[in-house]
């Protein structure tokens, strides 16, 4: 079998840089007034705009094939909205007084965020795991992620999201749901236009996004929000965010060698129970904490940079075993040969982006 050719870098993802670039710019114009008014209207419609599009993308025939193999998804599911959120309390009860408020907050909504799609899939794939399950895994998180992130940051972080007013409840349910469940309605017709045009509908989610920063981070100028980020406070927060990672990483591929599954099923489960979604993280910010969500994403948008560089060392170290210890070949190896309804375009072209 042809080895996958890859990367000699880590990966410093250029959406990243755009990203860090866009923070600068709401640093150096923040939108101010009207152009305010008028960048929070634009963000609310590209937040829309995206759910939209997640929801016209996931195959319902591609989740329901997928439901064979309940126990894997289970498991990430609980990687994901239990374990991930219990480490985010543990940080804050131990360690109280290591990050200010504003980014303890964002440490633990980092950890209500569910998991990637394209990032894990294309890593499971270059590992030479069950890419299928990346797939479906990655669909089930982003939907659950619809109801329980939302649900679990007004409980766990209670007013610091604005609480859970008629009014919140109404923004999520229309700015995140109601274009969620359209998409999916409109799949049959929309489907095939989102697949010839899929690099240009790229654009536009990474586009929607930075428009999302843009106006968060604008906000948070006029709210002062930088003078309480200080560069010590700043390299806790990222010494924290490794050991995170490490925990993870370290959990999924261990816990489910215990829990029987096979080697395949086991880089599945830690390539997407182990990461987090910016893409779908930063819409949700800007919904759940309006003014105060330039703070709330800066530890996800730093998570993003480095579970992509971690585990792009750790998928090339898998690929180099691709069998078991008896010598047989593993049953996620071949990921050539998987069935093309299973084949989504990140696991071909690599992208690692969200």
């Amino acid at each position: 079998m042809r080895r996958p050719r890859l990367p000699a870098r880590l990966p410093v993802d250029p959406y990243v840089l755009a990203l860090l670039a866009t923070v600068g710019l709401a640093a150096l114009l923040p939108a101010r007034g009207a152009a305010a008014t008028l960048a929070e209207g634009a963000s609310t419609a590209a937040v829309a705009l995206l759910f939209f599009l997640y929801g016209a993308r996931l195959s319902t025939r591609e989740a329901l094939d997928g439901l064979r193999h309940w126990r894997l998804h289970t498991t990430v599911l609980a990687c994901t909205f239990l374990l991930f959120p219990a480490l985010g309390l543990a940080v804050r009860a131990l360690f109280p007084a290591l990050l200010t408020q504003p980014l303890s907050n964002g440490l633990l909504f980092l950890c209500l965020v569910p998991s990637t799609i394209q990032s894990s899939i294309a890593f499971t794939s270059i590992a030479r795991g069950n890419v299928p399950a990346a797939i479906c895994a990655g669909s089930f998180s982003s939907l659950a992620g619809l109801v329980l992130t939302p649900l679990l940051a007004g409980a766990l972080l209670g007013g610091d999201t604005g609480g859970f007013s008629p009014d919140s409840l109404l923004k999520i349910v229309v700015q995140l749901l109601l274009p969620f469940l359209l998409g999916q309605a409109l799949r049959r017709w929309v489907g095939g236009f989102l697949i010839r045009h899929k690099k240009v509908l790229g654009r536009v989610d990474r586009g929607s996004i930075l428009l999302v920063v843009y106006a968060a981070f604008s906000a948070g100028m006029a709210d002062g929000v930088w003078r309480q980020v200080s560069l010590p406070r700043l390299g806790a927060l990222i010494a924290v965010e490794a050991v995170l990672l490490a925990v993870m990483l370290l959990v999924t591929w261990y816990g489910a060698a215990r829990l029987g599954f096979g080697r395949a099923d086991r880089i599945a489960i830690q390539f997407a129970g182990s990461k987090k979604s910016l893409a779908a993280g930063l819409p949700m910010a800007s919904v759940l904490f309006g003014a105060q969500a330039s703070l709330a994403v800066l530890p996800l948008m730093l998570f993003h940079q480095m579970q992509l560089m971690v585990c792009a060392v750790l998928a090339r170290r898998r690929a180099r075993d691709p069998r078991d210890p008896s010598g047989t070949e593993l049953p996620g190896a071949r990921v050539a040969e998987v069935s093309p309804r299973f084949q989504h375009p990140a696991a071909q072209a690599g992208n690692v982006r969200r």
